[in-house]
């Protein structure tokens, strides 16, 4: 017994050690500048106790405040769910806004932006679709691989896809992460990112939906316990036109907006703060924003901006293939060639982050034929 002691706390040890050198060799760059008015950091999907989330609405606001959002998007179940809906407001200084997760007969669709319902919205996803946009709102495809998996039928007008699912992760990858589990007392960022695994799937799927339609990729907290640990985990940035009012109305309608139109880029804040990071096109003496189409007749330059002093690897994607790779932070190019154009950025393995996995996904330029 002595000796099985001896080793096991010699395995303990060894342990120990390399856990300290794994989180050393793995800092959290701080972020270089300060925030920019037009540019909004929230989190999208949040459920509380309106459904199946443990925290009340008002301390997920408060979590969010401290978190320093700008803004958070409640999802709670219902078709849809109006306790959810009339929360809606600012809320310890963060923008609080409501859709709701409906359950169709596709499986999980989320409805944003949408005037109040006088009735339930259908169980079925094409006519609950043409309800919610009747409605002035918009609707995403929730985890379509991962728990109540999406049956795929014609697209009818979905706006948007889960790329990533924060909780698909918990669920789904944990067992990779076990080595990493004690990190979550004093480098959580890091257990999160360990659980991360590339979103290859949606990805594709995404891509081959954006073909023939304007769809939007979203990465998603899908927070039911553990909100203030996943509000540090993914994050939407919203760009605006001008400065957030402070009028809740003018307010909603601007996020809204935004989202609705594409104007939003995805990050793994948790390996990085990703603030800074612009897609544009320039055609004619107009800028062509993210989530925007230009002329198929004209040529198109594409621009990126990667601002961030520590190394990343930016890739400039159309129709789902590879079209030029870079590691300058500012990038240049001419295209013609009609397609769907995103870009991904990734990070070097000191991050923590995998090197398949994204930790910048833009949203897409269009330059169609039709």
């Amino acid at each position: 017994m002595r000796k099985i002691r001896t080793v096991l706390l010699a395995l303990l040890l060894v342990y120990a050690v390399w856990l300290v050198v794994v989180v050393l060799r793995h800092p959290y760059p701080k972020e270089t500048a300060d925030r920019d008015p037009l540019e909004l950091q929230g989190v999208y999907h949040l459920h509380t106790k309106y459904s199946d989330g443990l925290a009340s609405a008002e301390s997920v606001a408060r979590s969010a405040r401290r978190a320093g959002l700008d803004f958070i998007i409640l999802t709670d179940h219902g078709n849809p769910n109006y306790d959810s809906f009339d929360f809606q407001g600012w809320k310890d200084g963060v923008l609080a806004l409501s859709g709701s997760e409906l359950s169709v007969h596709r499986g999980h669709l989320v409805a944003l932006g949408f005037r109040r319902p006088a009735a339930a919205f259908s169980r079925y996803a094409e006519t609950a679709v043409l309800e919610v946009g009747a409605l002035g709102g918009f609707t995403i495809i929730a985890h379509p691989y991962s728990k109540t998996r999406w049956s795929w039928g014609e697209p009818v007008g979905y706006q948007g896809i889960e790329l990533i699912n924060g909780d698909s992760v918990l669920r789904k990858d944990v067992l990779p992460s076990l080595p990493y589990l004690p990190a979550l007392l004093f480098r959580p960022r890091l257990t999160m990112i360990k659980m991360l695994d590339d979103p290859a799937a949606e990805m594709r799927k995404w891509d081959a939906l954006s073909r023939d339609a304007e769809v939007y990729g979203y990465f998603s907290a899908d927070a039911h316990v553990l909100h203030r640990l996943l509000f540090s985990f993914v994050r939407l940035h919203v760009l605006l036109d001008a400065p957030l009012a402070r009028d809740f109305e003018a307010a909603a309608s601007s996020v809204w907006g935004a989202l609705r139109s594409g104007r939003f880029y995805n990050a793994v804040t948790a390996a990085a703060p990703a603030a800074g990071f612009r897609f544009w096109g320039e055609q004619d003496g107009r800028v062509v924003p993210m989530g925007g189409s230009a002329d198929p007749a004209l040529p198109l330059t594409l621009r990126v901006r990667a601002p961030w002093s520590f190394g990343q690897t930016t890739t400039l994607i159309r129709n789902g293939e590879t079209l030029l790779v870079s590691k300058d932070t500012a990038l240049r190019l001419d295209v013609r060639a009609p397609g769907v154009y995103r870009v991904e950025v990734t990070l070097p393995e000191r991050t923590g982050l995998r090197r398949r996995v994204p930790w910048v996904v833009s949203n897409p330029i269009f330059l169609r034929k039709d």
